[in-house]
């Protein structure tokens, strides 16, 4: 997956599975402050992200996550890495 596809997964996944606001998702955009997600939300984001990737999540890999860069750039990791 090239990051741009990447970013669409995640942009995807967050409008339709939690009711994101298209227009707050910039990569600079924090998950909690910006984007009202919660650590249980973060949670139900990787289990989707594994299921998008077919790839095991290491959630020591997503404490440090706050951005949605941050996310893009960690499956990026995950799937190119």
């Amino acid at each position: 997956m090239t990051e741009e596809e990447i970013q669409k997964t995640v942009t995807d996944i967050l409008v339709n599975d939690f009711e994101c606001d298209p227009a707050k998702l910039v990569p600079d955009a924090n998950l909690f402050s910006d984007l009202d997600l919660d650590s249980i939300d973060a949670v139900d984001l990787v289990v989707r992200l594994q299921q998008e990737t077919k790839k095991k999540v290491d959630p020591g890999d997503f404490r440090q996550i706050r951005t949605l860069r941050d996310v893009v750039q960690a499956v990026d990791r995950l799937v190119n890495g």
